[in-house]
């Protein structure tokens, strides 16, 4: 019996931690829609999520559009199908590797940043400060940087897509012999609307799953810098697990026609 006890425990801790993150959501959305909203700290979250992770997010999007071709001209080539190389190209970095492979770098920051700078307020009683003085710690700490993120990551994907597309397109024509004009046209046919949606809707499920989740385990750090280090962690883990898991429900059931 002790090794279904263990498995109990387990469980019930898996539901009590998803009860206590399904509450600190509902706390902050319906902070959102309440009156004030500190728009400096909105504009000051959205500087610091998005503009200062483009050079990563734009240096992992060429890579991958780059690689990208490469490989799918390799594969192509085995069926004499290499003229679909720009279109494979645009859909898989629009609809998937895009959103992503953005999500996770803009995660492995922002969610750590977030984790860490709340859980040293939190360890520091900062936030009992913040209580004392009137202050709700949710419209101050969390609601910013939900909406930054929500906002923000959409835009990031954008740039994400374009880049990753030209990555592409660079080994297309400079390596692998395709024509300039004619790899845009397919690149251009290929591309459709949905695309374009799908990969905003994702962006910005994932902005908010990013924000939430170093807000809530930076919230409830406990334990000094160990547990700082911890939530610090346990966001980054916990945020790439929900965007790829994320990624799987909208892709299936959203856009899975």
């Amino acid at each position: 019996m002790g090794f279904l006890a263990t498995i109990g425990r387990y469980f019930i801790g898996a539901l009590a931690e998803i009860g206590r993150v399904s509450r600190f959501s509902y706390e902050a959305v319906t902070h959102i829609v309440r009156p004030p909203l500190y728009y400096p700290l909105i504009g000051r979250q959205m500087l610091s999520i998005g503009y200062f992770s483009l050079p990563v997010v734009g240096l992992t999007a060429i890579f991958t559009g780059a690689a990208l071709a490469q490989q799918i001209f390799v594969g192509t080539a085995r069926f004499n199908a290499e003229a679909t190389v720009a279109g494979i190209v645009v859909i898989a970095i629009v609809r998937e590797l895009g959103p992503v492979l953005g999500g996770l770098m803009v995660a492995g920051r922002v969610s750590s940043a977030m984790a860490a700078e709340i859980g040293t307020m939190r360890v520091s009683e900062q936030i009992d400060a913040l209580v004392t003085l009137s202050t709700n710690p949710y419209k101050y700490l969390i609601v910013p940087r939900l909406i930054a993120a929500v906002i923000t990551l959409p835009l990031l994907v954008i740039v994400a897509n374009i880049i990753g597309v030209f990555g592409g397109f660079l080994v297309g024509t400079q390596k692998l012999g395709f024509n300039a004009a004619n790899y845009l046209q397919v690149t251009m046919d290929f591309l459709e609307a949905s695309d374009i949606y799908s990969a905003l809707v994702k962006a910005a499920v994932f902005g908010f799953i990013i924000a939430l989740m170093g807000t809530y385990h930076g919230f409830h750090s406990r334990g000094g810098a160990a547990g700082v280090g911890a939530a610090t962690t346990n966001a980054v883990v916990t945020a790439f697990i929900l965007i790829l898991l994320a990624n799987l429900i909208i892709t299936i059931n959203v856009f899975g026609s």
